[in-house]
């Protein structure tokens, strides 16, 4: 028999989804139209040529461009002409681990990181792009292949709201491995995440970046970059559910906990670096949309 209250419950739940869905659309359609739309364009524009047309030689062509069959047929050098393919595939690699569910005081990391996503589907379905989907933590927890059209970025919104991972832990190397050999061809991944492993990803990083084209996004918590020193404080690892219980006041515990968090950035942006990504971290404080325009500029 149901129980009434369960069922109520879950009604309650889907209906605050479904408003969910319909705030970040509106939000992340209206940015995506009217601040993203020429920087996505230009910034993420197909790699690939696509056969035009023919006309015939002019001084300067390059000659490996000669359509030698046709050239015999008119009995005068034609060229080939090419266009630039503006038709992308695009895939967003979204961590949802649980250190992702950390937000001190605006919004949650996972919140933010779900804005974003949001916001780069709409960018690429209005640039008429394929655009799918891989759920990770220390597993692949869902993967949606690429494909067009509002239904497909609507049910994409859905899970990247709505969506619960089996795991709690973070494993870059598996992930990235897992979309370089799930997408055949070329294509654009945006690796949206805090970063926080303990493994070092950056040879899984170099080998996708070299078959792909990886932008990665760091989303970051302001409070977590330092210890504050308000005496003792149980914490918690929310990825190995780990608790313990640290003195703040100990200056020698915060310069711990100073190097724990440099040493991440510092190989994350060496990461980055020898692997040819482009990259911009975003707090959880600061405006995301600033944020994209700045990375999309640097591509150009």
């Amino acid at each position: 028999m149901k129980n009434p209250h369960e069922e109520g419950k879950i009604q309650m739940e889907t209906t605050d989804l479904l408003k969910k869905v319909r705030h970040i659309e509106i939000k992340a359609r209206g940015l995506s139209r009217n601040i993203f739309a020429g920087e996505y364009h230009s910034a993420f524009k197909g790699r690939g040529m696509a056969f035009s047309e023919v006309r015939e030689y002019q001084y300067g062509d390059d000659l490996r461009d000669i359509d030698w069959n046709v050239t015999a047929r008119y009995n005068r050098p034609y060229v080939k002409i090419f266009e630039e393919e503006r038709e992308l595939t695009v895939m967003l690699m979204i961590d949802v681990s649980e250190s992702l569910g950390f937000g001190s005081r605006k919004v949650l990391k996972r919140d933010m990181v779900a804005e974003i996503a949001a916001t780069l589907a709409f960018s690429a379905i209005q640039n008429n792009d394929k655009i799918g989907v891989l759920f990770f933590t220390d597993k692949v927890e869902k993967f949606i292949p690429p494909k067009k059209g509002k239904k497909h970025i609507l049910f994409i919104i859905r899970e990247i709201l709505g969506f619960t991972p089996e795991s709690s832990g973070t494993d870059l190397n598996m992930a990235l491995r897992y979309m370089t050999n799930a997408i055949k061809k070329r294509c654009t991944t945006f690796l949206i995440s805090d970063f926080i492993d303990s493994d070092d990803y950056k040879k899984a990083l170099q080998i996708a970046n070299r078959k792909h084209d990886v932008v990665a996004i760091q989303v970051y918590d302001q409070l977590s970059t330092e210890l504050l020193p308000v005496g003792l404080m149980k914490v918690r690892d929310p990825e190995t559910g780990e608790e313990r219980w640290i003195n703040t006041s100990s200056r020698k515990v915060r310069e711990s906990y100073q190097n724990w968090w440099n040493g991440l950035r510092n190989n994350m942006n060496y990461a980055f670096r020898q692997s040819g990504v482009d990259s911009v971290s975003v707090s959880t404080e600061s405006d995301y949309v600033r944020a994209l325009l700045q990375l999309f500029q640097q591509r150009k």
